[in-house]
């Protein structure tokens, strides 16, 4: 029988977030896959876990997610963790999580704290609708074209962002995006947790005097929704004759005409006949 992959969230800056149920999962597993074993060691020395532990990341990630899943079909238990918050979100440990399904072998969630929620939660940004776009490519004609496909949304927009990027990204972000609010947030959890509200040039003037420092999450408003100018009277009725026109029958044509409008089907029926 096959083992079990459990997607164990750990920390983002507090160890005071790791669950008693984490920690349980760890102890328990038969190793554990992390993206870096001396960041993990970290963790397993303050809660002194002693499970064996796998490097499993994006340099290596090919090669050893066949082993990790040779050992889950031999019937192994395995904990895959990243070093901060969940894994398989902007991170090599999606590919395992799809061999794991492709192999039939259960995955199971331990779930913690995700920079992307906390920052979206703490940052007073529109949070209904979101996209999560992650890191922006280091190729600048793919920034651009990834920028490009997403200027139009609506939604508010989520970004990771190194400090020695910022600036570079900042600026790609004016020049294609327009000018827009954000909320720079870092060191979530930790003692000097910040969210800074600005936008993209005053980040820019900002940064220009005091650089960077720490990894971001970067909270962006959608782009506004231009409304649709107001139809008069008179057009509404010229829609609807040009339905008619078209085949639409008198009482359908203002039922149509009325409801791109707003004015009454009453109204519009009457100017017709």
């Amino acid at each position: 029988m096959a083992g079990i992959l459990y997607v164990v969230g750990t920390p983002i800056g507090n160890l005071g977030d790791f669950s008693p149920r984490a920690k349980e999962i760890l102890e328990k597993v038969n190793f554990i896959a992390a993206e870096d074993t001396r960041v993990t060691l970290k963790l397993l020395n303050k809660f002194e876990i002693s499970t064996p532990m796998v490097s499993y990341h994006e340099h290596n990630h090919k090669l050893r997610g066949e082993q990790i899943i040779g050992r889950l079909l031999a019937g192994e238990d395995c904990a895959l963790v990243t070093d901060a918050g969940m894994p398989a979100i902007s991170d090599p440990g999606e590919d395992l999580v799809r061999l794991a399904h492709q192999n039939g072998i259960t995955v199971s969630s331990v779930p913690g704290p995700s920079a992307v929620i906390t920052a979206l939660a703490i940052s007073g940004m529109p949070s209904g609708r979101f996209s999560f776009e992650g890191f922006l490519s280091t190729a600048k004609q793919s920034r651009k074209e990834h920028l490009n496909s997403i200027k139009n949304a609506s939604q508010t927009l989520i970004f990771y962002e190194a400090p020695h990027k910022l600036i570079t990204t900042l600026k790609d972000m004016l020049e294609v995006l327009g000018d827009r609010n954000i909320a720079l947030c870092k060191e979530l959890t930790k003692l000097h947790e910040t969210v800074i509200h600005t936008t993209f040039e005053g980040a820019l003037e900002t940064f220009a005097q005091t650089p960077p420092k720490g990894e971001y999450v970067m909270i962006i408003e959608g782009a506004k929704i231009e409304k649709q100018a107001e139809l008069t009277l008179e057009q509404a009725i010229a829609i609807a004759r040009d339905l008619v026109k078209k085949g639409e029958s008198v009482s359908n044509a203002a039922k149509l005409a009325a409801k791109e409008s707003g004015f009454k089907k009453s109204d519009i029926y009457k100017a017709l006949v």
